[in-house]
């Protein structure tokens, strides 16, 4: 049981960014899981620790990923950020003119890798700097209202260069009345997409399947829990509004109490 608890976890299909990256994230996973199965046979846990040792030089390896402190992150524009992060000593990436690096980290419980090309000089000594742009979705439906959200989130998802974060609350009666939950079941293991239900006539949830027990909610959608939603999301979100003319107006009423102004919000 312990040794099964420090097996590498299979990426799924949407946490590869699909750009031909080199070493992709599969390669890295096939690289650590042989690493663990070899440390398991023996029985010597330190081997699984070989690769971060060796990470600590200062040169990049096409074969494995190697940790950098985060040293200042610059808001440019209202959706864009400048991260800068260090490297040992006085070195430098020394990349050739048109090479980008593979930045991997964990986001919403998913490790994801992306391509980036670096900003800052190709012999820039100590650091280097990339350039990030971090949209945000909110995303709040009622029963049908739900349908136009589909095309737009789909359209994120697949698109490789699109990084906006999506957050959709659908609200339904019961989990029974829930709309294409294979589709959003699908949909929410991106890494940049979350999920959550409101069931206005469920009182309790421990009779869902555990998957849902957490994106979900008993009762209305209130002001509170807009509140909680939005405070949870990454920075202020755009929102899309879609339900009952009653649903739309509460919504509507809801958001200007958390702060979110009147142009940043769509009512289909």
């Amino acid at each position: 049981q312990d040794w099964l608890a420090l097996k590498p976890q299979e990426p799924s299909p949407s946490q590869c960014c699909g750009s031909g990256c080199k070493p992709c994230i599969y390669d890295v996973y096939e690289k650590e899981l042989a690493q663990w199965e070899k440390a398991k046979a023996q029985q010597d846990k330190s081997l699984l620790t070989e690769k971060k040792e060796q990470s600590n030089n200062s040169e990049l390896s096409p074969d494995t990923f190697t940790a950098f402190t985060v040293s200042s992150v610059e808001q440019l524009t209202e959706d864009t950020y400048q991260y800068k992060f260090e490297l040992p000593g006085n070195s430098s990436l020394r990349l050739s003119l048109g090479q980008h690096i593979v930045l991997r980290g964990v986001v919403n419980g998913l490790e994801v890798q992306r391509a980036y090309t670096p900003i800052s000089p190709g012999n820039a000594e100590g650091y280097f700097e990339v350039l990030m742009k971090h949209g945000e979705l909110l995303m709040l439906a009622s029963g049908t209202g739900l349908a136009p959200m589909l095309p737009i989130l789909q359209s994120i998802t697949e698109d490789e260069e699109d990084e906006t974060f999506v957050t959709l609350v659908g609200c339904f009666p019961t989990f029974d009345k829930v709309y294409l939950k294979p589709l959003l079941q699908d949909l929410s293991r991106y890494w940049n997409i979350r999920i959550f239900y409101v069931l206005s006539q469920e009182t309790s949830l421990e009779k869902l399947p555990w998957s849902y027990q957490e994106s979900t909610y008993a009762g209305r959608l209130d002001e509170d829990l807009v509140k909680t939603i939005i405070n949870s999301c990454r920075r202020k979100p755009f929102v899309l509004i879609c339900g009952s003319s009653t649903f739309n107006e509460d919504m509507s009423r809801y958001l200007k109490a958390a702060g979110i102004e009147e142009n940043s919000c769509f009512v289909f």
